[in-house]
């Protein structure tokens, strides 16, 4: 699943307008807008980046739609494989690190935790 929010620009006579057709096309939340600026806040969710990326092609084509851009993207399948290689690393804390007999003062950093402490 991926959440991404965007910016839809329009004129600022045309917000109302926009906005409803937004809601209408059921491709996005309207979360947020400024009239005088002729901005709208909008949350797209999808499977993944290509039903995304579909959706806001699709809302980029709305009459008076002068221009909608992804803002943030967060993506589960990312967030998953981050995770993954955090835990990976939080394995391999070197020994030195975890013995209690060791002071801290007496570790030297070499510039990067793997491999460089002694």
């Amino acid at each position: 699943m991926n959440i991404s929010s965007a910016v839809v620009v329009t004129e600022p006579e045309h917000v109302e307008e926009v906005i409803k057709e937004l809601e209408e096309s059921g491709l996005c939340e309207v979360y947020f807008h400024d009239k005088e600026k002729g901005k709208i806040i909008i949350i797209i969710e999808g499977e993944d980046v290509n039903e995304e990326t579909f959706k806001l092609r699709q809302i980029q084509l709305i009459p008076n739609v002068l221009a909608a851009n992804m803002v943030y993207s967060y993506s589960e399948e990312e967030w998953e494989s981050a995770a993954e290689y955090l835990q990976k690393l939080s394995n391999d804390v070197p020994e030195i690190l975890n013995d209690e007999n060791v002071r801290a003062e007496d570790i030297v950093y070499k510039g990067h935790i793997k491999g460089y402490i002694s």
